[in-house]
């Protein structure tokens, strides 16, 4: 498991909660996916809900599998640091 890095990286997700979050696979025109990250491999992501003030900036773990994003370690959030309990609604997910 590698620290990977790369430039436009973003994607959505509509998953709620605190847990692991699925990925739509699709990522916006003009930017790359997930998978540039590579299956088992960690990055620094932010999460920002579209229709809030939530966000969540950490080190996560990319899979292939669903494709999904496990938010291994928070360093910022507006929820005080800790995980950001996502609502419903779509949420951007990029590599910061």
């Amino acid at each position: 498991m590698a620290l990977v890095l790369a430039d436009r990286v973003k994607d959505t997700t509509t998953t709620t909660g605190t847990g692991v979050v699925t990925l739509s696979g699709t990522p916006p025109t003009g930017f790359q996916s997930f998978a540039v990250i590579g299956n088992g491999n960690t990055t620094f992501y932010t999460i920002a809900d579209q229709g809030g003030a939530n966000w969540e900036v950490g080190i996560g773990t990319y899979s292939t599998t669903g494709p999904t994003l496990a938010r291994t370690t928070v360093l910022a959030s507006s929820n005080s640091g800790s995980l950001v309990s996502f609502t419903a609604g779509t949420k951007t997910v990029f590599v910061t």
